[in-house]
């Protein structure tokens, strides 16, 4: 802003006459300076030199010399001096220039802005229509391909007859530039929707489920080999393979057995977590204990896993309502979206939808921090089921809750043909008996409730989908009576802490799962600190948050104290305005009390934890949660999404008696609460209530040994390992559909070679950074990802050494080996070895891939001297005169391409 101008002093300090240099004396001769509005900078520079003047006289008033005597002469320039040097410089003025200003030359722009269309696509098509009556070809900007389907979809549904190019590409603001015959317009102003510059990349399906968490490992950390058991790490060491350095973990394991893990095996090393504050027993390398104990372990979790596939393949049997897919009304609900869908957003709901248009019944979890979009994804599901003709019912907590539920599925749907109505304890029995008239006679389309939903008044005339809003605040009588609902009726379940029995199911796939991960935009981490009790601390944070225009939620979980606790606060802050809200309250109270505080009619509300739910005030950025240590970990993380909500910085303070004297659960949970704060963080606070409270056993109230015995991933692990067999014997018929989709044949390919390949000292000298270096590469799974790492690798350490590029060749060798079905790869002496997966009995024999392979090897192969062998327990594929990692990589790719080229011409010759 030209207005903000610098006054340097000279070398003294002193400010002569002679001596006033303004910020263009340092600018270079020919910098070009814009003026956007020539008559508000003369405003401005004169604001500015007033507010100097009268600070220059207000300081010369106080009694010292010196002060005095630098302000004799004025520190500051007029603003006649400051347009004289305006006048030197080469200026673009970006309006109506001054007539003052000398020689200017007028450079007329003839554009205008895209109309307003009020999301009314009749005024659009007439728009587009007449732009090229006039032969003005039309643009429609938009980043989304998903958006470009919908423009499509809507004109054919509407016989609109428009001419229009798609440009995948947002812009800020459309414009019309008759000179140029274009019309360019954005698919964010037609629909009035706020437009995002950028969104920061979210995690993919595959991140987001990664259960081995690979956590940044300190010497003395207990770690599981996959293969060997629980060890100890203790650091990374080089070793020397014929002649060459290569870099390994070094594990230690009982009796000071030492076993070094290549850098290209340390996905089979996960952190140990198991019973907290227990250390676990070190295992033995080459004994039989480990993989006795894996054994065993296996068959308990396919006993369970076995039992709940069957209620899931009972499901998938049962002939439940096809939706239709999308027509023009879904179209431009999803389109109406005031925001930009985030990309886990727009999958959860493609995944949703997809799920409604099955024969079978949905039952989809849909895991996504407090205010990331659950609701939206539920509301076009909702409105999905009613245009195919099915009642939804919503299903939701508290009170407070289906409150607001009702309002926003009303705004949402409000421009279109569905009738939205709710219960709760809000309503007269008169009102409520009407709404279940209504239900019963299908007058009604979507009704939203608490338990009253669970009535035996409430009947519906053809209930096809139910939305359970925070499954884990019904108790166990209300999930018998939704079984009963649920037998062939879609079931979308909403939570941001799911319970660690929900989330086993879904992580067991007996349920299917969505995680939303990504954060809305502008959204920052709130701010969360453990305190006891405090009055000073509770002014401050309430003067603070008042002071900035915020409102705050004190919690206070105890109704008979909570007048004391609001008169405490009108004490502590005498003018502030404070509320008290709870639910034994009346039922108008209440109401009248919450949409005061939505209005900001009052700053403070003190509350018990009914606002735990469904309450979203973006003004309110503070919360203070007395005696957080009677609360649950699911409990304190719903509350603190309370806040945040919009882009200001959000804090939450959580008051407890102080640590020593709290139970072991308890510190856990607050301290979870404290180490999970950043966006998305549900998820992982779910896995910890895991860790915490215990798996168990899924289909009965006794605690398992599992997890104490071999740590949590490594379970995870081979809990996954047994419903893959599961799905591929016992349950193929069931399964048919998803493994020939996406079914992964081979999860990790064991690299062993003699070829130096690591990330030198002299590069990266830190041993941590390194290993977290690592790690991440270990992670890497996309061409584009591995090249932006390198990048990164360039910028911050320098050019990236040769034996540090051979680790990535040994990434991209490691890809296309699994595509292929190797499980390991051997490249010592010039001489490439791949084995094929061991176990005889797998399905990947008798799949296309392998019959191709054998047929090229068979065939062209012999000539490029590939050649089989069959050992005793593996098939194996070799090759000579391999000299490094890169020539193996386009040994295999060569093989993959020709054999996409084989099967190409064989499907052309059909």
């Amino acid at each position: 802003n030209i207005a903000k101008i610098s006054i340097i002093p000279n070398v003294s300090g002193q400010f002569g006459q002679e001596d006033k240099v303004s910020l263009f004396d340092v600018l270079p001769f020919d910098t070009i300076l814009w003026i956007k509005d020539w008559g508000y900078l003369l405003d401005r520079i004169q604001m500015c030199f007033e507010k100097a003047e009268e600070f220059a006289k207000d300081l010369a008033l106080v009694e010292d010399g010196k002060l005095r005597e630098i302000f004799r002469d004025r520190s500051f320039i007029y603003p006649a001096e400051l347009i004289r040097q305006l006048n030197d410089k080469k200026i673009l003025f970006l309006s109506e220039s001054p007539q003052e200003a000398g020689d200017i030359q007028c450079v007329n722009f003839g554009g205008k802005p895209q109309p307003s269309f009020n999301r009314s696509f009749d005024f659009l098509i007439k728009d587009f229509n007449e732009n090229t009556s006039k032969g003005i070809e039309n643009f429609l900007f938009t980043d989304s391909p998903k958006q470009i389907e919908r423009f499509y979809s809507i004109f054919e549904d509407l016989n609109a007859n428009v001419s229009f190019h798609p440009v995948p590409l947002a812009i800020h603001r459309g414009f019309i530039d008759p000179e140029a015959h274009i019309a360019c317009y954005t698919d964010h102003q037609i629909f009035e929707r706020f437009h995002r510059y950028k969104l920061r990349k979210g995690f993919t399906r595959q991140q987001a489920l990664n259960l081995r968490m690979l956590r940044e490992l300190r010497k003395g950390d207990f770690v599981v080999h996959i293969d060997h058991g629980i060890g100890q790490f203790s650091g990374l060491e080089k070793i020397n393979i014929n002649g060459h350095n290569q870099e390994s973990v070094r594990l230690f394991y009982k009796n000071n057995d030492i076993l070094y893990v290549s850098i290209h095996s340390l996905h089979k090393i996960s952190r140990y977590i198991g019973k907290d504050g227990t250390p676990p027993k070190l295992d033995k390398i080459g004994g039989d204990g480990w993989k006795s104990l894996k054994r065993k372990t296996k068959k308990k979790v396919k006993d369970i896993a076995k039992e709940l596939i069957k209620l899931y393949a009972r499901r998938r049997a049962t002939a439940g309502f096809a939706c239709a897919p999308d027509g023009y009304l879904q179209t431009e609900l999803e389109a109406s979206f005031i925001y930009e869908d985030t990309p886990d957003q727009l999958q959860t709901t493609l995944d949703v939808k997809e799920d409604m248009e099955k024969p079978y019944p949905m039952d989809r979890l849909i895991c996504g921090d407090v205010g990331f979009g659950k609701t939206e994804i539920a509301i076009r599901a909702a409105f999905k089921a009613a245009v195919n003709g099915k009642q939804v019912a919503v299903l939701v907590p508290t009170t407070i809750l289906a409150l607001q539920h009702y309002k926003t599925f009303t705004e949402r749907l409000s421009d279109f043909p569905v009738t939205v109505d709710y219960v709760n304890r809000f309503k007269t029995s008169t009102e409520r008996k009407k709404t279940y008239d209504k239900c019963k006679s299908g007058e009604l389309d979507i009704i939203i409730g608490t338990h009253a939903l669970l009535n035996k008044q409430v009947g519906f005339k053809d209930l096809g989908l139910l939305i359970i809003d925070e499954e884990q605040k019904f108790g166990v009588a209300a999930k018998e009576k939704l079984k009963n609902i649920k037998v062939n009726v879609d079931t979308l379940t909403l939570t941001a802490t799911p319970i660690p029995r929900t989330l086993q199911f879904s992580l067991l796939s007996a349920r299917d799962l969505s995680i939303i991960r990504t954060a809305p935009p502008n959204r920052q981490p709130i701010h969360t600190e453990r305190r006891v009790f405090n009055d000073d601390l509770i002014r401050e944070s309430i003067y603070y948050e008042v002071h900035r225009g915020g409102q705050v939620f004190f919690v206070h979980n105890r109704v008979k104290s909570l007048p004391d606790m609001t008169a405490m606060i009108r004490r502590l802050c005498p003018d502030v305005h404070v509320a008290m809200a709870h639910g034994q309250m009346d039922p108008k109270t209440l109401e009248s009390t919450l949409v005061d505080f939505i209005d900001q009619k009052y700053d403070v509300l003190v509350c018990t934890n009914i606002i735990e739910t469904g309450l979203d005030i973006a003004n309110a950025n503070t919360m203070i949660i007395n005696n957080a240590h009677q609360f649950g970990l699911s409990d304190l993380h719903q509350l603190r999404g309370r806040v945040g909500r919009s882009n200001k910085k959000a804090f939450c303070y959580l008051f407890a008696p102080p640590l020593s004297v709290l139970t072991a659960e308890a510190r856990k949970r607050l301290k979870t609460l404290e180490e999970f704060s950043d966006l998305g963080s549900g998820f992982h606070i779910a896995m910890r209530d895991l860790d915490i409270r215990g798996a168990g056993n899924l289909l009965g109230a006794e605690q398992s040994g599992f997890i104490a015995d071999i740590g949590y991933e490594t379970y995870q692990r081979i809990l996954e390992d047994a419903v893959l067999e599961l799905k591929e014997n016992e349950f193929k018929d069931v399964f048919q559909e998803e493994l020939s989709k996406n079914h992964v044949y081979v999860r990790d390919v064991e690299i062993d070679t003699d070829i130096e390949m690591l990330i030198p000292d002299r590069y990266v000298n830190d041993v941590e950074e390194r290993l977290i270096l690592y790690n991440q590469l270990d992670r890497i799974e996309t061409e584009n990802d591995l090249i932006d790492f390198r990048e990164t690798l360039k910028d911050r350490f320098g050019p990236v050494p040769s034996v540090v590029d051979e680790l990535f060749n040994g990434l991209r060798l490691r890809w296309t080996a699994k595509k292929l079905g190797f499980e390991r790869i051997i490249l010592k002496n010039n001489k490439l070895r791949c084995y094929f997966i061991s176990n005889p009995q797998s399905s990947y024999f008798e799949t296309e891939t392998f019959k191709d392979l054998m047929s090229y090897v068979s065939g062209k192969g012999q000539a490029l001297g590939l050649a089989l062998k069959q050992s005793r327990s593996f098939l194996i594929l070799s090759k000579t005169h391999v000299r490094n990692l890169k020539e193996a990589r386009i040994v295999l790719e060569r093989i993959e391409e020709q054999m996409c080229e084989r099967k190409s011409i064989e499907e052309l010759a059909q």
